[in-house]
């Protein structure tokens, strides 16, 4: 059976809108400080079709539906739609941020990645919200706006090498069909990774470790820090355009 696309790309984008940083949940525009990674650096430090391996493709932007088109896409756990909610129809604050989507064959699986680079201080703070939400999540469901919704168990779980960084599997059935979701978000000084992976008919973790450890290693080798650091990335910044 193929789950329809909207479902499974609305619940990927929903779950990486929750724990993204700064652009989705800035009241206020904040402009960023000089001795941030530029745009073009965070750019290079997310994932790609070369990283996550064979059969991916990336999904332009406009190609993959967003909360913004459901503007109740989650509920259920108040925590999480909360931050969902926020992100949509917020405009970005100018603050470096970068995301991606990287889609298996058929949309199986989904990795989603997301970089924002912030003041120190307010990073923590988004980290710290974005954590809570995790932890007091027991079980949330997902309307892609038609009669399909599935509604996921949330267990804690360690996706890298860092046992303090939060992430949560998330497990659930649609019409038989056995669905998965991972989330995990990771600190790096001046910068924010959030992560999301969503796959059908299988049940392991592996995968989504596997390009979970990628993300984080390529964010440490790029930009020159150490995940779970809350000393700024060593890499020179450059003037790259924010957005």
């Amino acid at each position: 059976m193929h789950l329809p696309r909207p479902l499974s790309a609305l619940t990927a984008a929903a779950l990486l809108a929750a724990v993204t940083f700064g652009p989705a949940h800035l009241a206020t525009a904040v402009a960023p400080t000089q001795d941030l990674p530029s745009t073009d650096q965070l750019t290079s430090a997310l994932l790609t079709v070369d990283d996550v391996g064979p059969g991916f493709t990336e999904v332009p932007s406009t190609a993959s539906p967003g909360p913004e088109e459901n503007p109740t896409p989650a509920s259920g756990c108040d925590a999480l739609s909360a931050l969902i909610t926020m992100h949509t129809g917020e405009p970005g604050p100018s603050t470096p941020h970068v995301e991606v989507e990287l889609d298996g064959q058929d949309g199986n699986p989904m990795v989603a990645e997301a970089l924002t680079a912030e003041d120190p201080a307010k990073l923590t703070t988004d980290v710290n919200t974005a954590t809570d939400a995790l932890k007091n999540c027991h079980t949330i469901t997902f309307d892609a706006g038609t009669d399909d919704t599935v509604t996921f168990t949330v267990t804690p779980i360690t996706l890298g090498d860092r046992q303090d960084a939060p992430a949560v599997r998330l497990d659930g059935t649609l019409a038989g069909v056995q669905l998965n979701a991972f989330v995990g978000i990771e600190r790096f000084g001046t910068v924010g990774l959030a992560f999301a992976f969503y796959q059908r008919d299988g049940d392991s973790s592996q995968l989504a470790s596997v390009q979970y450890r990628t993300a984080v290693a390529k964010v440490e080798h790029t930009l020159g820090t150490t995940a779970g650091a809350a000393t700024p990335p060593t890499a020179p910044a450059t003037n790259g355009t924010a957005v």
